[in-house]
């Protein structure tokens, strides 16, 4: 299993930050080429495969591979 984030369409919105049960992302000290600051999956052992972050991120820059 994969937790993909595309940080081209990321917006460091947090969406994925607050609907995680597990905690795995987090904002990073990256920015993208648009300027925003992306988030990280940092636990993604932690990851339960809930797929909250994918449904609920609004550019659709995040996946989870099984």
């Amino acid at each position: 299993m994969t937790v993909h984030v595309n940080k081209r369409l990321c917006k460091g919105c947090g969406l994925c930050i607050s609907v995680c049960p597990k905690n795995v992302y987090e904002i990073s000290n990256e920015t993208n080429r648009k300027g925003f600051t992306v988030v990280a999956a940092v636990r993604e052992s932690d990851c339960i495969k809930c797929k909250r972050c994918e449904i609920n991120c609004p550019d659709m820059a995040l996946w989870i591979e099984e």
